[in-house]
């Protein structure tokens, strides 16, 4: 496979990225409401922000992706978001805080995965699904690095150390990988000058999706689905630790959640001839929702930590692949980078109001009002794939 290098640096660079800034937030969550007496509202609402503005500019990254800027733009993503969250490091007060979690989340939506994988259908059209394959495999492990690490860090020498350990590998390891990979996809790209859609009379039309209802079905299901993800991932800690569950057991079961990803990616592998990608995204659906269940009873059953971890982490896992293939089966591939881009701007704002969300109903109930409503999110978001799908079918 000619681009098989070149899928490699990316998925090792997801994988840092990933680590870096996204998860680098949940890791220490708990370290900054310690040190600094930050509320989880004060404290979510900068990964809201961070979040939400990686939404607004990720429409410009798909578009510049399209005219074939795909190695600046990942690369460029990579190396401002390493910097800023290099900078956390020094944060003396709250206004600083969010001041760099807001560009952190600008550097995101050029350089983590709706931009990775708009590169690599670009390059490998109808033939993209092995490489996101590959790349998220990989990059599934990406908690499993950040958790320990930040901890471990931080354990030893604060947490602002964890923060500069994490940009220098973002910097020095994932930067150039990223760039590398990206060029030589580039450069393998089988339609270079991708047109846009255009009408019977020639015009150019580049948003004419948007006026479809399989696109608002698709980017209201999946982000239902970012909803409950997010929330869970980002309260996580603080949950467990409501519960009674000792730091150590917690910390290793929000690890774990990586490796399960990369579970269920290998389990997809298996099965992938005999099922078709809407049946393997409805799966996906049914396995976060059971995970939620099992987080639910959790604190009567300490054991039931082990299902949602295998089913929250291979369920999102998974679902990362299939976002982008069902969305190209459903709406076409043509203008991929745009409608990519758009989706992910749904996408992202829930994902962004996600732990303010958690942290709001916590206030007004508990973490058990939190859970019920991501599992109410994540069944309504089944609906709304299943008539996406309905209504998409050629």
């Amino acid at each position: 496979m000619r681009r098989l290098p070149a899928v490699w640096q990316l998925a090792i660079a997801q994988t840092i990225v990933w680590a870096g800034l996204y998860y680098g937030f949940p890791a220490l969550i708990l370290r900054w409401e310690t040190e600094f007496g930050w509320t989880k509202t004060e404290l979510t609402g900068a990964v809201t922000l961070s979040i939400g503005l990686s939404a607004l500019f990720s429409p410009l990254a798909g578009r510049l992706i399209d005219r074939g800027l795909g190695p600046q733009v990942l690369a460029g993503g990579a190396l401002a978001g390493g910097l800023c969250l290099g900078l956390v490091g020094l944060v003396q007060s709250l206004w600083q805080f969010y001041l760099l979690w807001c560009l952190i989340g600008i550097a995101t939506a050029f350089c983590l995965y709706d931009a990775c994988f708009a590169v690599v259908v670009r390059a490998a059209g109808s033939a993209a699904r092995r490489p996101i394959t590959l790349i998220t495999l990989v990059a599934g492990l990406a908690g499993t690095l950040s958790f320990p690490l930040a901890h471990g860090i931080a354990e030893a020498f604060g947490w602002r150390w964890s923060c500069l350990a994490l940009a220098l590998l973002i910097c020095l390891l994932g930067l150039p990988l990223m760039w590398q990979g990206a060029r030589r996809l580039e450069a393998t790209a089988e339609d270079p000058e991708m047109p846009l859609e255009s009408g019977g009379d020639g015009e150019r039309r580049p948003a004419r999706f948007l006026a479809r209802p399989a696109f608002w079905l698709l980017a209201a299901g999946f982000s239902l689905l970012g909803l409950n993800h997010s929330a869970i991932l980002n309260h996580l800690l603080p949950m467990l630790d409501e519960r009674g569950i000792p730091q150590g057991m917690a910390v290793f079961a929000a690890a774990m959640i990586g490796p399960m990803q990369v579970a269920g990616r290998l389990a997809m592998m298996a099965v992938e001839r005999h099922v078709s990608n809407r049946g393997i995204t409805i799966a996906c659906f049914g396995a976060v929702a059971l995970a939620t269940l099992a987080l639910m009873t959790a604190s009567l059953v300490p054991m039931l930590l082990v299902p949602f971890v295998i089913l929250q982490g291979a369920g999102h896992g998974v679902t990362s692949i299939m976002k982008p293939l069902v969305t190209g089966d459903i709406l076409g591939r043509a203008n991929f980078g745009a409608i990519s881009g758009s989706q992910a701007l749904i996408f992202k704002l829930s994902v962004a109001a996600a732990p303010f969300v958690g942290a709001l109903l916590w206030q007004l109930g508990d973490y058990d009002l939190v859970l019920a409503a991501m599992l109410a999110a994540a069944v309504v978001g089944l609906g709304l794939f299943l008539a996406a799908s309905r209504v998409g079918s050629p």
